[in-house]
């Protein structure tokens, strides 16, 4: 009796859900989520440092200007510092001067009368008087004025002195605004009075109280 060959059993393919087409096994491997596409690059921007704050020469004036505006200043400032420059509060003059010779001693006595006005607008309080004699080869000599309490004794000594004299003008005088005051201060210097009476300059500078610029008398 003849034997029948043995049927190997045949594997079964896959049930497929009706529908659906099988997905390769490479596909289902890396199915869960697609990748996110990459960004694109960012545009890149050129950053010029000279460009972005400037240069002197892109950003500031012409020279010219500059220099035009500087000078108008200048000019502005100056007219301001001249018209505001402080003034002397008073005015006046030197009215008469009489000398006389110190005998032996190389020196004179000046007695020297002035009109002192006070031209401010506030009280003229005077601190000190000094009298300044430029001889004729430009020597300078200063004096400050003597104390009314000696006026007297020179006058004694040497009477040509009071010619034409008033009273002293001592230091602590005041005068009000606008008021006058004549007054004679006497003084020495250490020349003759022949270089005395050819003098270059006689001048006499009164110093009020709280006042940066001084009364000059000539």
């Amino acid at each position: 009796m003849s034997e029948e060959p043995s049927q190997q059993p045949s594997e079964r393919a896959p049930e497929q859900i009706p529908g659906s087409a099988a997905a390769p096994i490479s596909d289902r491997a890396a199915s869960p989520a697609s990748l996110p596409a990459p960004l694109p690059p960012m545009p890149t921007t050129e950053f010029r440092i000279g460009e972005e704050f400037g240069t002197a020469k892109r950003n500031l004036p012409p020279v010219r200007i500059v220099l035009i505006c500087i000078a108008a200043v200048a000019v502005v400032v100056g007219i301001y510092a001249f018209k505001e420059r402080p003034k002397p509060q008073g005015t006046g003059s030197i009215d008469f001067v009489a000398a006389a010779d110190l005998p032996g001693q190389n020196s004179i006595l000046a007695a020297i009368t002035v009109t002192l006005r006070n031209a401010g607008d506030k009280l003229l309080s005077i601190h000190t008087i000094t009298a300044q004699l430029i001889t004729a080869d430009d020597k300078t000599f200063e004096d400050e004025a003597a104390s009314a309490v000696d006026f007297d004794r020179y006058y004694l000594g040497f009477p040509a002195l009071k010619e034409s004299s008033e009273p002293p003008l001592v230091p602590d005088t005041k005068l009000l605004p606008g008021a006058e005051q004549r007054g004679t201060i006497i003084v020495s210097f250490k020349v003759t009075k022949e270089a005395f009476d050819q003098r270059k300059s006689l001048t006499v500078t009164i110093q009020p109280y709280d006042q940066v610029r001084p009364v000059v008398l000539k």
